[in-house]
This record gives structure tokens, C-alpha cells and sequence, in this order.
């Protein structure tokens, strides 16, 4: 296995969004694979075609390109092991189902639903498998004849796996360790309908994992209960050799721990479990995605790859290099890791703190132009110097506005509560001192303003409080914002002044 190239596959199903969870899995795969040179592949799972839904595969792509998750082959991105769409590769299953039947290792399945049905209320607990199939209209319990007739009338069938009882079966798992589990408690998985001449998942993939030489299977821990049928299936393909190592990774679990995260969760406590916004085509239903909530996608990666696994050490801050070199999977938990969305609104409050502040300015001005604001009218450098003033103050770019509003637009209201603890009796006429002092300043960026103006203050013995916290008021509208004298070296000498005097009219 050692001298083999790592390869490595990500195959969601297109029968929806794709979920926050299905992300991690994806991660953790790129993160394994980047870090031993190896590579990843994009297969989808279409076999299911009850189940397709119309823009969900171009949903899936486009969230790995948000999120920077890069594959080397696979659907829209080529390699020389396709077809990667599994409702493509219809007749290579073919052949390796007649390679089992041929083997003695799977039968020929012709009852029906009501049939079985009919056998789950006879038996308590019924299970297609060595205690029952002879009992059964299958190719094991009818001749030769019969079963020819019936494939020659056009029967639909299945295919079964021909499990043989008690036997202990291993799954050596990364994560787990040796995972045992007894083939009695297995039944004889369906592997194959003629009815759409599709195969079911386990033969898919494991007939594809084998073509296209995967090396590891990383996967969520709800495939664990399949492994050792997965396991019984390489052997009799004649593929143990070449059988890829499993590892089976930890659930996420709801907030309070409480079972599997659900997109339930998400819609009572206000989080998206989506990368992206899903828009369902069938019911019209709108879910909210982390890109459209204001996440960003380094923040979403970092959040997403400490649950369930840690790097031994204290660091939480990583970068996706960062995280390919770090990244072990013996260093995953084996228990489910409970989302804690609050903490993912920290990684991007720390992700917007990182990122350069005329990055983050690009950003800022769709939020700008949302408000009504001409971004035209103000220079990079202008949104620059605001950003940095307030970024420390926000968990998302579009809280901005609440914290910078005043930048772009003169209060014309005032905070009632404000008011009442800030703007005196004697408030108007100190304004107006403090208005000619502020045309006296020749020099109006922040710290001779200061200067000046604390100068001012104490020369007069005014109470600094008051003063200060009506001027930011006369200026904000409200006593909230960064250090004032930054703030009026941005809105220039005249615009402060004007906004003073507008305030003095109105609170007079």
C-alpha cells in the first residue's frame, strides 16, 4: 500500500444541497491528499435516479470553488478514469455484476415487493440472507430453466450479494482500529436492478474505488455499518490486495450534542448548514448558505476541519496550507463533534481581523451601494482607512454598516438615550466654542486635533466627558464609534463642523 500513490475520492449524490457535513468529509479527503502528493477525485453518485434534483451537482461544484477545495480529476475537471457520473458507467457494472453471478458470489432475485412484504410479516425481523434465501424466488432456490424464462418474459430482478454466515469480518480502520463485525447480522445487499440497469451504491463504489485505484476511502462514520459488507465484496471481486484503507470519520453533531445536525438545527437557531444558498426546485424552498450570510471562505474551512479532528497542539488560526501539513487522521476523534456555531462566527471575526483592510474595503462596498451610498464618490483609500477603524468591532462585512453608517452618511436623528445623559443646558453654547476651535486647527488629522482640543477642554476646566461625548454625539448621532478624533480626521474639518452646527439647531 506504501509504494502506491495516495488517491483519494470525494462522490456526493445530486439529490440536493450539500451538506456543511458532506463538506468536512470533502476537506478532510483534500487536506489527506495534498499532504502525502497525492490526488483527489470528484465522482458522483447517480445511481439513485429516483432521487436526482435538477442543479444540484452544479450546486456541489460551484461550493468547492467558493471554498478553495481544488480536485485534480473528476466530473467537469477530466482525468483518464472516467466516466465520473455513475448513471455513465452502466455497462462496466454490468460486467463485474455477471463477474460475481458467474462466481457463485451473488444470485438472481425475482420477488417481488409484495412479496417480501408479505415475508416480513411471517417472519419477525425477516433478513434476506442464508436463513432464508432458499425459502426465497431466487436463482438459488429455481432451476436453471425457470430463471432463463423469467429474464426471457422481461421479470425485473435483482441481484443479491451472497453473504455466507458467521464469519468474523475485519475492517482495519484508521481512526477505529480493528473494527469487527459477525456476517450473520448482514443480509444479502441488493447489488443490482434490472429495472433501471443501475447498480446500488456498494457495488459502485466499490467496483469504482477498485477502477480508479483509490488508496484511502475517508468517509462519515454513518458508512461504518457497510464497511464489512464493503470488505466482502473486495474479496470476492479477488481485490484484497489492492483494497483501499477506510477511515471512518466522527458525526457532527447537533449543538447541544443531542443526535446528527440537521438543516432543523440551522433554521431554529439562525445558521446555515449550507456552503451556499440553496434554492429547492422542487418545494421552492430557500436555505440560507454560509457564503450568503457573510462567512468567509477561509474562516468556513478552519471552523470546519477542528471538528473532529485537533492538531495536537493549541493553534486554532490555520490556513489550508497550514492545515495540509498539520492534518493527521489519527488525530480524529472517534466520538461526534457538536457544532458550535457560535464559534464559527469567532474564526471570521478573526478571519476579517487577518485579512488586509483594502480587501476587506472591496468587499464592504456592495454593502455600501445596498444602503444607498455612491461608492464612486469615495476613494479605495477612504473605505481603506474606514475599515481599519472598525473592523475589530464586527463578526461580518455587512455589520460594517452599523458600525461605520456615519462615515457615509450625516446622522439626522439623534440617540434619545444620549440626549438625556449627554447634551446639557449649557451643551449648545460649548459646541459653538469648540466649533471655532476646530476651524483653528490647521493641521486636522488625529493627533493634533487631539491635542488641541483636549487643550482646549482643560484650559476651560469643562468636565472632559461631557464635552467629548457630545461632540461624538453632534458628529455619530449616537455616543458610540472609534476614537473621535480619527473619526473627524476622516470626515475632514468642514464636514465635521457643518455636523456640529446641525446638531446645535435641532438639540437647541
Amino acid at each position: 500500500m506504501s509504494e502506491r500513490k495516495v488517491r483519494v475520492r470525494f462522490a456526493p449524490s445530486p439529490t440536493g444541497a450539500l451538506h456543511i457535513g458532506g463538506v468536512r468529509t470533502a476537506l478532510y479527503n483534500y487536506l489527506f491528499a495534498r499532504q502525502h502528493g497525492g490526488d483527489l477525485i470528484f465522482r458522483i453518485e447517480d445511481t439513485d435516479s429516483n432521487r436526482f434534483v435538477p442543479g444540484a451537482e452544479e450546486y456541489i461544484i460551484e461550493s468547492f470553488k467558493w471554498l478553495g477545495i481544488k480536485f485534480d480529476e473528476g466530473v467537469s475537471f477530466g482525468g483518464n478514469n472516467g466516466p465520473y457520473r455513475q448513471s455513465e458507467r452502466r455497462d462496466i457494472y454490468k460486467k463485474y455484476v455477471q463477474v460475481l453471478l458467474d462466481n457463485g458470489k451473488a444470485y438472481i432475485a425475482f420477488d417481488t415487493p409484495e412479496e417480501l412484504d408479505a415475508k416480513r410479516k411471517e417472519i419477525p425481523n425477516f433478513q434476506y440472507d442464508a436463513s432464508t434465501r432458499l425459502s426465497m424466488r431466487n436463482s438459488l432456490s429455481m432451476s436453471k430453466e425457470e430463471v432463463d424464462a423469467l429474464i426471457a418474459e422481461g421479470k425485473q430482478y435483482v441481484v443479491r450479494f451472497k453473504i455466507e454466515p458467521n464469519e468474523d469480518v475485519h475492517v482495519n480502520d484508521i481512526i477505529r482500529g480493528d473494527v469487527v463485525i459477525n456476517s450473520s447480522i448482514l443480509d444479502d445487499k441488493v447489488l443490482y436492478k434490472s429495472a433501471d440497469e443501475l447498480p446500488t451504491y456498494h457495488l459502485a463504489n466499490i467496483v469504482d474505488d477498485h477502477l480508479m485505484e483509490v488508496t484511502h476511502v475517508i468517509r462519515g462514520e454513518e458508512w461504518l455499518p457497510s464497511a464489512p459488507l464493503h470488505v466482502l465484496l473486495y474479496r470476492a471481486f479477488g481485490w484484497a490486495d489492492t483494497m483501499p484503507e477506510f477511515a471512518h470519520l466522527p458525526l457532527l453533531l447537533k449543538p447541544d450534542g443531542n443526535g446528527k445536525l440537521s438543516k432543523r438545527d440551522g433554521d431554529r437557531l439562525g445558521f446555515p448548514v449550507f456552503p451556499l444558498e440553496w434554492h429547492d426546485p422542487k418545494s421552492g424552498e430557500i436555505s440560507s448558505g454560509y457564503r450568503e450570510s457573510g462567512y468567509l471562505p477561509e474562516a468556513v474551512i478552519n471552523f470546519l476541519a477542528l471538528l473532529g479532528w485537533n492538531p495536537g497542539n493549541d493553534q486554532e488560526i490555520m490556513s489550508l496550507d497550514e492545515l495540509v501539513k498539520l492534518f493527521d487522521l489519527h488525530r480524529c476523534s472517534k466520538a461526534g463533534a457538536k457544532f458550535d456555531y457560535e464559534k464559527a462566527r469567532w474564526f471570521n471575526h478573526e478571519y476579517i481581523l487577518k485579512k488586509d483592510d483594502a480587501e476587506i474595503a472591496e468587499l464592504f462596498k456592495p454593502v455600501l451601494s445596498a444602503h444607498g451610498v455612491d461608492v464612486s464618490a469615495y476613494s479605495d483609500a477612504y473605505l481603506t482607512s474606514v475599515v481599519s477603524l472598525v473592523k475589530s468591532r464586527v463578526n461580518f462585512v455587512k455589520e460594517l454598516w452599523d458600525q461605520a453608517r456615519f462615515f457615509f452618511v450625516a446622522p439626522d436623528s439623534y440617540a434619545e438615550k444620549d440626549i438625556k445623559k449627554r447634551w446639557k443646558e449649557d451643551t449648545p453654547r460649548i459646541m459653538n466654542e469648540l466649533i471655532e476651535v476646530l476651524r483653528g486647527i490647521e493641521d486636522f488629522s488625529s493627533k493634533p486635533s487631539e491635542d488641541i482640543v483636549i487643550g482646549w477642554i482643560t484650559e476651560k476646566e469643562y468636565h472632559m466627558g461631557n464635552v467629548m461625548n457630545a461632540f461624538r454625539l453632534a458628529v455619530v448621532g449616537e455616543c458610540k464609534g472609534p476614537h473621535m478624533f480619527d473619526i473627524t480626521e476622516l470626515l475632514g474639518k468642514e464636514e465635521t463642523i457643518r455636523r456640529i452646527e446641525k446638531a446645535v439647531e435641532v438639540l437647541k
